[in-house]
């Protein structure tokens, strides 16, 4: 687990080697025992006031590529300094009016490939003592989500029971046998057609 002495010395470090001009505040710099993640916010692209969404998600995302691939060089420099010193691989992103957009990221194999932010729920567990490892910590979370998830089915089960219960009381419902007989004869007497199409297959 990163101490937090270990964390403000890192986020001084960044603090002192970026460059001032290259994000409009200081950066947001998070770690864990593989990545260093830094990112920082840049200028929106100036439009008019009635510009559409899709304008706008346009040039945002243009914004963004123009920034990532002008400051690739310089990017590299600090980050190649960053993993000298830190031994971590630094990973970059940016938010730019609103939307937060990560360059790259470490995918770190914990018996899966889990994010930063995952990862660091897995180290809190470690530090608290809740668990002896990663693994420790990542089976933890399984058996607590399924805990929670098996609660969550049997509400679900009773409320589909309880959804057609009421569905057979409703005028819908298939009529009886004395009922049918009162129809007009004829072919396909008392059949009921089924005008209904099968529910589509979720992918």
């Amino acid at each position: 687990m990163i101490t937090t002495e270990q964390k403000e010395k890192l986020r001084g470090w960044f603090a002192g080697r970026l460059p001032d001009d290259l994000f409009e505040e200081p950066a947001e710099v998070t770690v864990d025992r593989e990545e260093i993640t830094v990112i920082g916010r840049i200028p929106a692209p100036r439009l008019a006031e009635d510009v559409s969404a899709a304008e706008r998600e346009a040039a945002v995302t243009a914004r963004i590529q123009e920034f990532r691939e002008r400051t690739r060089e310089t990017r590299i420099a600090v980050a190649r300094d960053a993993e000298h010193r830190f031994r971590r691989k630094v990973s970059w992103g940016v938010v730019c009016d609103g939307e937060r957009a990560l360059f790259t990221h470490v995918a770190a194999p914990v018996m899966t490939r889990l994010r930063q932010p995952e990862r660091q729920v897995l180290d809190t567990l470690i530090a608290a003592g809740v668990a002896r490892s990663r693994s420790d910590a990542l089976a933890w979370c399984v058996r607590l989500v399924q805990r929670h998830t098996d609660d969550w089915l049997v509400e679900l089960r009773d409320s589909l029971e309880q959804v057609q219960r009421v569905r057979a009381q409703g005028p819908d419902a298939a009529p009886d046998s004395n009922s049918a007989s009162d129809h007009d004869s004829g072919p396909g007497h008392g059949d009921v057609a089924d005008s209904s199409t099968p529910d589509a297959k979720e992918g």
